[in-house]
């Protein structure tokens, strides 16, 4: 599944994956492009699978007209072997497939997808898996109306190493819900409306004792910069991945300096032509 770039694999032992979910807004994959672009992140390979639509662009981290050229695919893999942090970006939706069975069905190869990433992160020693996820801020309850837009899930692997640590942030775990919407005496569960593979990871991650950590925010659809810069600062309350920088004429520290990637730049297109007015 995982090709790498060079003659042989990098050595992951320990890094932590940070990954997208395609969800709503995309919210996920904005935020690892802020990721990579930020800590300059260098591509050590890409995933070949028959799970992902096939596409292919140009480089959308490219800082001069030298590398602009360079290709990109739908699931590339960068590192930052200092920090020991990998991140995973996909930039297609998963294929869906038909069959027939007295009538005809449609499913998506996510689950065959999560299945052989959580064994590829297994099997090359990655300490943990951090998924970047949203969910639709219209399904949220009248106490999610009343609190931060930001939750958190950990598997439970996951929560002997850092759940201090969340409960010393004052994060919010997701809450628990009926399964059957509007039914208040169906079994309570976790539900993430427009998460994508977001439950699938987190379900494998807990039946596979793998530690995976999910960081959401309750978005809806329209320009989600803003909630994909949200997301990366709750991120980097926790990891601290960089640090604010101090404004010389004052203590209090400005805003974490990311650095928008060049491929933003026609995000919505390319304006309005002059000519129509």
């Amino acid at each position: 599944m995982f090709v790498p770039c060079g003659d042989s694999a990098p050595d992951l032992a320990g890094c932590t994956l940070l990954m997208p979910a395609v969800s709503v807004g995309n919210v996920g994959q904005l935020a690892i492009d802020l990721i990579i672009s930020t800590l300059n992140m260098c591509k050590i390979g890409y995933f070949y699978t028959d799970c992902l639509v096939p596409m292919v662009g140009n480089n959308p981290y490219a800082t001069a007209e030298e590398n602009s050229t360079e290709l990109s695919t739908n699931a590339e893999v960068y590192a930052l072997p200092s920090r020991k942090l990998v991140a995973l970006q996909l930039r297609s939706i998963f294929i869906k497939i038909f069959f027939l069975c007295c009538r005809w069905y449609t499913k998506y190869k996510s689950k065959p997808f999560c299945e052989k990433l959580l064994s590829w992160v297994k099997s090359s020693g990655c300490a943990k898996v951090v998924v970047l996820s949203s969910s639709h801020s219209y399904h949220r309850n009248d106490l999610q109306l009343r609190s931060t837009p930001f939750r958190y899930l950990l598997t439970p692997s996951m929560q002997k190493s850092v759940q201090n640590k969340m409960q010393s942030l004052n994060w919010e775990e997701m809450e628990k819900t009926t399964c059957i919407p509007e039914i208040d005496e169906s079994e309570l569960c976790v539900r993430i409306p427009g998460g994508g593979i977001t439950k699938t990871l987190y379900d494998e991650g807990c039946s596979k004792d793998i530690p995976v950590a999910v960081l959401l925010k309750f978005v809806s659809e329209g320009d989600n910069i803003p909630d994909a810069l949200g997301l990366v600062e709750y991120l980097n309350e926790w990891l601290q991945m960089i640090k604010p920088c101090v404004q010389r004429d004052g203590p209090t520290a400005a805003a974490l300096p990311w650095k928008i990637p060049s491929s933003w730049r026609l995000l919505f297109g390319s304006g309005l032509p002059p000519a129509l007015f």
